[in-house]
Formats: C-alpha cells, structure tokens, sequence
C-alpha cells in the first residue's frame, strides 16, 4: 500500500498501462491519495480485507480471472533485484569504498532483505545483518526458528507497511541460512516513541515501518556500537498525520508517562477534591468518565493521568495506598485498555 504501490502507480502513468493496485481496507488514507497522485486515470485503487494478506489473495485472484499480469510487492526475483538497488547506493556512497560493519534492514515480506543481503553476497563483501519486524508480525524470525516457511495465526497491523503474515517465498530462499536471532521484534509502543524523537528532534517523519531499522539501535549497548560504521536502511515516510495522535497515545504509554486507572469512587460531596489533592504539580488528568455506579456509595471510574517524569507514578501510587484508594492500574492490560480506552 506504500512504497510498491506509489511507485507501481508511477509507472503506470509513465508507460501510459491500465493497472489496478489492491490495498487492505485498513490502508490509511495517505497512502492511498498519494497512490492516486502518482497514478492519475491509469490506476484503479480496489480496497480489500482488513489484512495484507486477505488483500495478496484477492490480487491473484483477479489477475488469473482477468488474465492481468501480477506485479507483486516482494515475492518476484525481479522485485528482488530492484530492491537490491538499495544496497548498490549504500556501497556507492560508503567513503573509501569501505563495507559498514552493521546494516539494518526492516523487514516485511522479505524483499528489501533478500535483495540486500543477496547484492553483497555477490559482491563477496561481508558485513553483519540486523532484521527488524514488528512484535506483532514476527513471520521471518518464525519461520528462521522453525526451518521452514510458517503462516502467522494473527497479526497485530499497526505496523501496516511491514505487518506481513508469511514472509514470501522467495525472499526467505535467499534468507534461510541466517540465524532466527538475526532478527530483531521491536514493540510497537516503542517504535511510536522512536517515531516522535524522529519528528520532534531530527524533523524526520516516519511511517511505522520506516522507524524500525532505527528503533532496533535502541537494543544494542554502547559497547556493541562503538567505533562502528552502521547503516540503518529507512523505508517508508507515508505517515498519515491523522494517526499522530494514537501515536504519542502509544509513546507516553511506552515511556510510563502515561497511565490509566479504574477506581473505585466514593459517592460523596468532596470525593474529587480529595482525590485531587494526591496528585503532584507534574500529574495531569487527561480523562475522566464515569464506567457504572456499582452501588449507591461507590462508582467505578476511569482515570487517564499524564505526567513529565515516569517516577511520579510510583508517588502517586503510594498515595493511593496510604489513602486506602482501591484502584487498578490496566495501562499494560491490552485486553481491557482495549475495550475501554
């Protein structure tokens, strides 16, 4: 829906070919005004499943009905080898000709892997490759743990540009000899964190695939990198503003400067004043509501509180219990925050 798509869309109106690109239904809406962009008349955009997946097997249903020719976003030698021209810019741009001792590679179907990786390989230069997937779609670190090719059960899509159930097939036949813990799963509240640094700091935007190569350097330590020459491969800057704030949602989270609690109000005129003198100056409610009054005396409510430094929360909590207030922090309870929050 990003990269392959725009650039598929592209061509389309360059050589004046009729094309029909499949997105999930869940593609957000930037990537697919900018498809239209690059395509103009020669592209129909068609929005299938919720998932990747659903969407792949619905392209190849079209083409073997329709006779089109299916130009696929990673699984093709071919794609392979155009991908592989990522990895030619990185040794033309190396000073002095020299190999970086670290290239970082995000990973979702395969192809910019294998086609990096197989470049090298061929050039006989050697350096040491780091894989980057999603937590939530770990299909290459699955299938190099099991020796063979695995379709994931679920897939968390946050990550849409890189949430892949199986990794292709081609790629992973160039990728198969590479130990499983080659790759690495970066969270995905983590990879929000990176991606606000990123536009905060560096004035970089980034789609969620795009910050994993640079999220991963957050799991070395400052031995392991020291000294050494890395290049950490940046795909994808198709961010969609609307999702910003779901996330700095999920960075706070992350960092512990956000957390959510249900507690268990009393019923009484100066409850909430009371309640409000145990918070510190740097405690901020970002929501109140109301879930059920479960008795006369008592209500249950959800609190979302934020704060500036993550070591308050252990104050607050203190508070809490020296107070006798019956609370539950569901911050970490992907379940229930789901539903609630």
């Amino acid at each position: 829906a990003g990269n392959h798509a725009q650039g598929f869309a592209f061509v389309c109106r360059h050589f004046g070919r009729r094309g029909v690109v499949f997105m999930p239904v869940t593609t957000p809406q930037q990537k697919i005004d900018k498809t239209r962009l690059f395509g103009g008349d020669f592209i129909e955009i068609r929005l299938v499943g919720d998932f990747f997946d659903d969407c792949y097997r619905a392209a190849f249903e079209f083409t073997e009905s329709s006779g089109a020719h299916m130009v696929p976003p990673f699984d093709h030698k071919d794609i392979i080898e155009g991908q592989a021209t990522v990895a030619y810019e990185i040794a033309d741009q190396m000073p002095g000709a020299r190999m970086p001792d670290i290239i970082m590679l995000p990973v979702g179907g395969g192809g910019l892997a294998a086609g990096v990786t197989h470049y090298f390989a061929d050039q006989g230069r050697q350096a040491r490759f780091v894989f980057c997937e999603p937590a939530g779609a770990p299909s290459l670190r699955e299938s190099l743990a099991a020796g063979k090719r695995l379709k994931l059960a679920k897939v968390d899509n946050f990550v849409d540009g890189a949430a892949v159930a199986e990794i292709g097939r081609e790629p992973l036949r160039h990728l198969k000899d590479f130990p499983a813990d080659t790759v690495r799963l970066i969270p995905e509240n983590r990879l929000c964190a990176t991606m606000i640094e990123m536009l905060n700091i560096e004035g970089v935007v980034l789609e969620p695939a795009g910050a994993l190569a640079i999220d991963a350097l957050k799991d070395f330590s400052k031995k392991e990198v020291r000294g050494k020459t890395i290049v950490a491969v940046v795909s994808g800057g198709n961010f969609d503003f609307e999702r910003l704030p779901d996330v700095k949602e999920r960075a706070l989270r992350f960092e512990g400067l956000k957390k959510y609690f249900i507690i268990r109000f009393p019923q009484r005129p100066g409850a909430l004043r009371d309640f409000l003198e145990l918070l510190g100056p740097d405690d901020d409610i970002a929501r109140f509501e109301y879930l059920k009054k479960s008795a006369r005396n008592f209500g249950s409510v959800l609190i979302g509180i934020e704060t500036k430094d993550h070591r308050n929360f252990d104050l607050l909590k203190a508070n809490f219990e020296a107070e006798g207030v019956q609370y539950q922090d569901i911050t970490d309870n992907e379940t229930l925050a789901g539903f609630i929050i």
